[in-house]
């Protein structure tokens, strides 16, 4: 698999330092099970917190809430991802779930608009963490939307195209709270994603009310 989109440097930071909300560490998670490259740049991002611990005087190296992002993979899941609880279901039938989200309870798939299904994705120690699944049907066009925050989308199968960029399998889509954007999937095949998102999304137009009620804001 040629990955050709990944998450920012920024993004990346935040990550392997613990700086990043539940909902997208999920996501970035997920993404760095098929990136080498970004696997190799959280680990030297891990290694130079721990390196800069290492380099504190002896009077600020208690254990303390700085001291807790900056330690590096041990003990901790993919990429600098703590070990969760075990799911409490299984996934949508269908669906074989990537392993940042088999510590995750997943719904069944709902119907939310025509050629588009939804699955919740819930994290219990973040029960208010807003992570979906969406499944669209080949050629439909989501809809448009903005949102409030920061957005982040992992393609796991079939592809969608968004402002002049086609994003497959293993991509992964950064948004802000400037962006509107209306993704059209690949005529080939349904898309799977899975999206995360700090902040309120704002649909537009008659099937995106459908969904609102949906992603729970």
């Amino acid at each position: 698999m040629t990955v050709r989109h990944h998450p920012s440097d920024e993004t990346l930071f935040r990550y392997a330092s613990g700086f990043l909300s539940t909902g997208p560490r999920i996501v970035v998670a997920t993404h760095l099970e098929t990136c080498p490259a970004c696997r190799s740049l959280v680990a030297d991002l891990e290694a130079l917190g721990g390196k800069m611990l290492a380099e504190l005087p002896p009077s600020h190296m208690a254990y303390d809430a700085l001291g807790d992002r900056l330690l590096t993979s041990e003990g901790r899941g993919v990429g600098g991802q703590r070990d969760l609880p075990a799911a409490v279901k299984a996934p949508p039938e269908g669906f074989l779930a990537p392993r940042p989200l088999r510590v995750c309870e997943i719904g069944g798939w709902r119907w939310v608009a025509p050629g588009v299904r939804l699955s919740r994705v819930r994290v219990l120690e973040d029960p208010h963490a807003i992570i979906i699944l969406l499944r669209v049907k080949a050629g439909r066009h989501m809809p448009e939307h903005g949102h409030t925050g920061f957005e982040v989308t992992q393609v796991l199968s079939g592809s969608f195209s968004d402002g002049g960029n086609e994003y497959l399998p293993g991509d992964f889509v950064e948004g802000d709270s400037e962006a509107e954007h209306m993704p059209i999937i690949g005529a080939r095949s349904e898309c799977i994603s899975l999206a995360a998102i700090e902040g309120q999304i704002r649909f537009r137009g008659f099937f995106g009310r459908l969904l609102q009620p949906f992603v729970g804001i």
